[in-house]
Order: C-alpha cells, then sequence, then structure tokens
C-alpha cells in the first residue's frame, strides 16, 4: 500500500489482559470512532463491547491469517480500522507485521506493556540484560543461539505444548537444571506463575495441556556436567555439525566469518554450502542475519537442514542445484562466500554483479586449480590474498605431534561504493 498523506487510518492499540481496563479515555475514544474493528477472537470475548457504545461499528474477529487480513485493510483503506492486540504491537507483534506492508504515516500505533515488561517486572530482571525472543508461531529451535551459561531469556509462546519442547531442548543440550517460569495472563484475573525446573517438565503428560496458550516463558539458563557450549562467536566446534568431511574447519571458518563481516539483517549467498557450517555461523552472529546456502547435493542439503535445526537458525534457505544456475532469482546478497570452487565458468562473475556495493565477496580454496583461479582474480582485481595453514595437535604413539592440514588460500575482496 502506497502512502495516504499524514492521515492515518489504521489504529492499532495494545490492551493488558485485563481488558478494557487497560485502556485510557484516549485510546477508548479512538477505538469508538473506528468504523471497523478487528481484534482475535479471544480478545474480542475477553471485551464488553457493548460499553464501548460500538452499535454502528462493523466488529471483525481476526481468524484468519496476515494475508487476508491485508486484502480486508486494503478494502477499508482510508476509513478508520481499529485493530486490538495484547502488549506492545511493535513487539513481535502485529504492528510491526503490518508495518512491512503500511506506510507508517498511515498507521497510529498505542502500546501498552508488552509481555517482555510485565515478566521482568515480576522476575525482577533488568530488560536490558535480558534475551528477549519470539517462539510465537516460530520453529523453537531458534531459541538454541540463546542457551548460554547463566544467561536469562524472555520468550512469546503461542501454545502450552511449546513449554515441553523448550525443556526438551535444554534438557538435550545440558542444561535440565534451567529453572523455568511460566507467566499467563498477566495483569489478568486468571494471572498464574508456575516455576520449574527443565528437567521435570517431562514428567507432565504433554498431551493433556498444563500450561495456558500465549504465556511469556523465563528461563534462567543452568549449565550442567557434560553441556554444549555453543558461543555466538563464530568457530564452533568442527563436531558442532554432521558433515561428510566437506566441512570448513573450525579454525578456518572463524577466519572466514571475520572476512565476510556479518552484520544485522544482511544476507549471504553461500555457494556450495557443504553442510552449511558458514551460512549457519553467519546467521548466529548477527542479529536478524538471513542466508540462502546453494548444494547440489541431496544428502548434504539434509545435512543443512538438520543442522540448521540444531544450532538455531531454522530460517536457512536451502537451495538446490549448481551455480550459476542456482542464484538467479535470489534476492541480491550483502555478502558471498564460495568454499567449494567455482564450478562452471561465470560463478564469480554472476555473484559479483549481484552483491550490493559495500558487500564482501570471499573465496576459499584448496586445491591447486581452484588457487590458480583465486591468484588470476587477485592479479585482475585486487583485494586481499592470506595462506592460511592449521595444524592440531595429535597422538603420535605414547606422544604427540602436529598434524597438519591442507593449506587454505583465502581471496576476499569489498565491492566498491557506488559501483552497480
Amino acid at each position: 500500500m502506497s502512502s495516504a498523506g499524514n492521515k492515518a487510518w489504521l489504529t492499532i492499540l495494545g490492551i493488558g489482559d485485563d481488558g478494557i481496563g487497560s485502556l485510557t479515555p484516549a485510546t477508548l475514544a479512538l477505538a469508538r470512532a473506528a468504523k471497523t474493528l478487528i481484534a482475535p477472537q479471544r480478545v474480542l470475548d475477553s471485551l464488553d463491547l457493548s460499553s464501548l457504545g460500538l452499535d454502528d461499528c462493523e466488529i471483525v474477529p481476526w481468524t484468519t491469517g496476515v494475508g487476508p487480513t491485508l486484502e480486508l485493510l486494503k478494502k477499508r483503506r482510508g476509513s478508520p480500522v481499529t485493530m486490538l492486540a495484547t502488549g506492545d504491537p511493535m513487539f513481535f507483534g502485529i504492528g510491526a507485521t503490518m508495518r512491512r506492508t503500511i506506510d507508517a504515516a498511515e498507521m497510529l500505533v498505542i502500546p501498552s506493556p508488552s509481555g517482555f515488561s510485565l515478566a521482568a517486572a515480576r522476575m525482577g530482571w533488568a530488560l536490558q540484560d535480558v534475551a528477549c525472543i519470539s517462539l510465537h508461531g516460530s520453529a523453537v529451535a531458534s531459541l538454541q543461539p540463546h542457551i548460554l551459561p547463566e544467561n536469562r531469556i524472555l520468550s512469546l509462546t503461542s501454545v502450552g505444548r511449546t513449554i515441553h519442547e523448550v525443556a526438551d531442548i535444554l534438557v538435550a543440550r545440558g542444561y535440565g537444571g534451567s529453572q523455568l517460569t511460566v507467566l499467563e495472563h498477566m495483569g489478568g484475573k486468571a494471572e498464574r506463575i508456575v516455576e520449574i525446573l527443565a528437567s521435570d517438565v517431562g514428567a507432565f503428560d504433554r498431551d493433556k495441556p498444563r500450561f495456558a496458550d500465549f504465556n511469556v516463558l523465563a528461563i534462567a539458563c543452568k549449565v550442567g556436567k557434560g553441556a554444549r557450549i555453543h558461543a555466538p562467536v563464530p568457530g564452533l566446534p568442527d563436531d558442532a555439525f554432521i558433515h561428510d568431511g566437506q566441512l570448513t574447519k573450525q579454525e578456518v571458518r572463524a577466519v572466514t566469518l571475520a572476512a565476510l563481516q556479518p552484520c544485522p539483517h544482511a544476507l549471504l549467498w553461500d555457494v556450495g554450502a557443504g553442510c552449511g557450517s558458514i551460512s549457519i555461523e553467519w546467521m548466529r552472529a548477527a542479529r536478524n542475519a538471513k542466508a540462502v546456502a546453494i548444494e547440489t547435493r541431496a544428502e548434504r542439503r539434509v545435512m543443512i537442514g538438520q543442522n540448521a535445526i540444531t544450532l538455531g537458525t531454522p530460517q536457512l534457505m536451502i537451495v538446490d542445484g549448481d551455480a550459476p544456475a542456482a542464484l538467479a532469482g535470489l534476492d541480491a546478497p550483502n555478502a558471498v562466500f564460495i568454499g567449494g570452487g567455482f564450478g562452471e565458468e561465470g560463478v564469480f562473475e554472476l555473484c559479483w554483479k549481484a552483491l550490493k556495493p559495500g558487500g564482501w565477496f570471499v573465496a576459499n580454496a584448496v586445491t591447486l586449480e581452484n588457487e590458480a583461479r583465486l591468484l588470476e582474480l587477485y592479479a585482475e582485481r585486487g583485494g586481499a590474498l592470506t595462506r592460511l595453514s592449521v595444524a592440531r595437535a595429535e597422538p603420535v604413539g605414547r606422544f604427540h605431534g602436529w598434524k597438519p592440514f591442507m593449506p587454505v588460500t583465502q581471496w576476499r575482496i569489498q565491492k566498491p561504493w557506488g559501483q552497480p
């Protein structure tokens, strides 16, 4: 939808679990001025609509997805529409979703305290020191990068069984002693707070819901003996990944990610992704970073998917095919990595053309043939050329010695600003 001047026709009001009691006289007036009121059925059920004086207002229960709701809004564009949403609509809420399509000038958003704020107040946690995430309608695997010793997490959830899924992940990672606090209906008459250890959740029958939907889950991570610590900095242990040997080794991977420079919301093309280690670490390294893993072998694509779930990047896009054909139609990247050879003729040229100005192109070569290609490109275009040699101590009989890996030649170059 395009802008309609400075007049807002869509009002999104955040309300609390106490319904109308959380609305100020000013927000009540906005609700009463609407010709169309849209709200989830559970919110409508909690309201005394007659007290709002909405006799001439169209009441639309929001029971469909975002797409149909946007179509409904398009038909009413310019006419006063009010949407009711719980908490802060711009914090993992419907306001943030609508803003992707509707101009800010067309929207007026008035938040109530978010579930994160209410939960932090009840837990006595400083909100700025807490990881705030949403598992509402998302893969629970998104929790994985935040499971760290002594970390505190607040998560929005949409179904009661999410508590079981979170506990399963924590126990599997060796964090079974983590304290879970389930905060339900905060600010409402049915408010309830339940505390339980992650290791104890398994005793409950997950087919008989014990927790309310739309709760906030507070997690105080406690690392146990033998736990796997996957720090957010690049360079996870090699055995953190399922692989068939086609893996950028830990030390080289850390250097490669540093060369690629992950940034929030930035997109990486990982061409010849192998087991997906570069893509996954890119996404873990920066908030909302995105990646496309291009891999032609089906068994490796399966491994990429498994690794993405295990390591907390379920949004990783996996593309079947060889470059350059498989690159057609992809969004322009902020960075490109080629680690499995240059494949067909023209791969570099296509990637360079698609790369956004200021973005980084990084390629690693192990074979002499691929190294020769990097030397050609370096001679033509400049950039930086680095030889990486890694050796690890390994047993040699009763003693130890250095076991070297194949040296890696890395070429990196930044696309000039202003170059199309």
